[in-house]
């Protein structure tokens, strides 16, 4: 979702559009960030001491960050490979990472070659390596934002070049709402669906404190210093999809001793709002 800078407001990213010619923005390597923590869980190679040092330190205590990271993926291209084959052709990933292959645009086009992808992200990190991937592909956009502002990523130019909100769109939310306040992260998902046709779905994994070990979650909590986490419990996770009707039942993807990573898909069926390009 981005690094440990604020995430409260709108940052310059103008180097984006400068053509074949730009230079990322420098890159604060003695701060953790979580999309790198995450790429080194995923045996990545697009991380720094500092995110190894954090990863491996919440590891002494708890070996789920590394599992946990693997299973989530493989959740991620299960979830976009569903939708693919239910008929949706649309996909915006929300906090979408350090790019690791399959990327979203890669298992949605063995499936859909017509499919287009947005990928969202604040990182910098992020940002530079998804644009070096996606460069030249004209039905794919990468976005810098944060993804607590719905509204604004709904409007915004790139987005609305590439997806039509009055076709089926598939919302990808990977081990994100871990960092998103509690209180905060139902509206979220709620304005990401307002304006989604019937058919469209999104898929959400998080950390919860089901079956957590106190002394356990309390010292990942501590040793995860490039982000607060939020751990969920199953009933706050499952309130995300009250708008939407759940494709199967949520389900277990991990369990550690600091509580476990749930996973579940949801099903837009009724039309909430009236849509024009």
């Amino acid at each position: 979702m981005g690094g440990t800078e604020d995430l409260t407001g709108p940052q310059n990213w103008d180097w984006l559009d400068d053509g074949d010619d730009w230079v990322p923005p420098p890159v604060d390597v003695t701060k953790p960030s979580i999309a790198r923590i995450y790429d080194y869980w995923l045996d990545g190679k697009d991380n720094y001491a500092v995110d190894r040092e954090v990863a491996d330190r919440i590891a002494q205590g708890d070996s789920g960050g590394r599992d946990g990271a693997r299973a989530n993926r493989r959740f991620l291209v299960e979830a976009v490979e569903a939708m693919a084959h239910a008929g949706i052709r649309q996909f915006v990933d929300l906090g979408s990472g350090i790019p690791t292959s399959p990327n979203v645009h890669e298992t949605a086009w063995s499936l859909r070659p017509d499919a287009v992808v947005v990928y969202v992200d604040n990182d910098p990190v992020v940002l530079a390596h998804t644009r070096a991937a996606t460069a030249g592909e004209k039905q794919v956009a990468v976005v810098d934002h944060d993804v607590r502002e719905p509204a604004t990523l709904l409007a915004h130019p790139r987005v609305r070049r590439l997806v039509d909100l009055s076709e089926p769109v598939g919302f990808l939310m990977i081990s994100v709402l871990h960092f998103v306040d509690l209180s905060l992260a139902p509206a979220v998902v709620s304005r990401y669906l307002r304006d989604a046709v019937p058919g469209s779905q999104i898929a959400i994994s998080a950390a919860s404190s089901h079956g957590a070990d106190p002394e356990a979650l309390a010292a990942t909590k501590a040793a995860y210093t490039a982000a607060q986490l939020v751990f969920r419990t199953w009933a706050e996770f499952e309130a995300l999809f009250d708008d939407v009707e759940l494709v199967g039942p949520v389900t277990e993807l991990q369990r550690f001793a600091s509580g476990s990573s749930l996973a579940g898909i949801g099903r837009v069926t009724r039309s909430r709002a009236v849509h024009s390009r």
